[in-house]
């Protein structure tokens, strides 16, 4: 049977995911590679995971900045896919050898407890959809070489999903103003940089509309119970041997990871 460039593409990102290593920029070893094709192979390596066993359990928004999008020259966020061997627990502790070129994000996280099927979802609609909301930690990491990424290249990578985090608190989406919530990212103590919710399209849940909206030009939905990164409120942190970050939210507490 004759190879595509989908399966040929899909096969080098799960060969690097397998291996540990970086492969060049898929962007400049197929110049003429699409978002479209990029999104194709990303669900063709999630359904492959999942024949093996894995669970869809969410979904992360990439690229919800305008500083992210201007650097890549987009004009919407991305989005990837969540399995249930990416959680990590509050305080967990993760080895550096199990990833290539790991970067700690600070966000929140949305738990729905009814499905979201666009188009046409609103941020009513996704307040109405949200069980609750946490504080969250994702470790994003590209099995591009030196993060040297373009939209397709970080779309067709699972949008460089990694590993996920989630606080111990849960709260009520009603009654936390979401685009006031502050963040501060910590590394080892120090402080590394501080966010806001309003930094990712100026609302979290905005974030989850557009991708309950986005998902429907896939024939996908979300569905209860499965958890939504909403985006990185503030920019992604090296992680080496020894690092430990904690997220400190004053409204919902803290979430912390450390690597080994």
């Amino acid at each position: 049977m004759k190879t595509t460039k989908i399966d040929e593409i899909s096969t080098l990102l799960l060969d690097s995911e397998r291996n540990r290593s970086s492969i060049k920029p898929l962007s400049e070893q197929h110049p003429h590679f699409t978002i479209q094709e990029a999104y194709q192979i990303q669900l063709a390596n999630i359904d492959f995971k999942v024949s093996q066993g894995k669970k869809i359990v969410g979904k992360k928004i990439g690229l919800t900045s305008i500083a992210m999008q201007e650097l890549l020259g987009v004009d919407e966020p991305d989005y990837g896919h969540l399995l249930d061997t990416m959680n990590i627990e509050n305080g967990g502790d993760v080895s550096i050898n199990e990833t290539i070129a790991p970067k700690v994000e600070a966000e929140i996280a949305f738990v729905l407890k009814k499905d979201l099927v666009g188009p046409n979802v609103t941020v009513e609609d996704v307040m109405n959809a949200t069980d609750y909301i946490v504080p969250a930690i994702e470790v994003v990491d590209s099995r591009i070489e030196n993060w040297k990424i373009r939209l397709e290249d970080t779309v067709a990578d699972n949008a460089s999903s990694c590993l996920y985090v989630l606080g111990n608190h849960r709260f009520d989406i009603h009654e936390i103003d979401l685009p006031n919530v502050m963040m501060e990212l910590y590394r080892n103590g120090e402080l590394m940089n501080t966010g806001k919710g309003n930094a990712v399209l100026g609302n979290p849940i905005t974030c989850v509309a557009w991708l309950a909206n986005k998902l429907s030009e896939f024939g996908i939905s979300l569905k209860a119970g499965e958890v939504i990164l909403s985006g990185a409120l503030s920019a992604a942190i090296n992680a080496t041997a020894g690092d430990c970050f904690t997220a400190k939210f004053p409204l919902l507490g803290d979430v912390s990871i450390s690597f080994s």
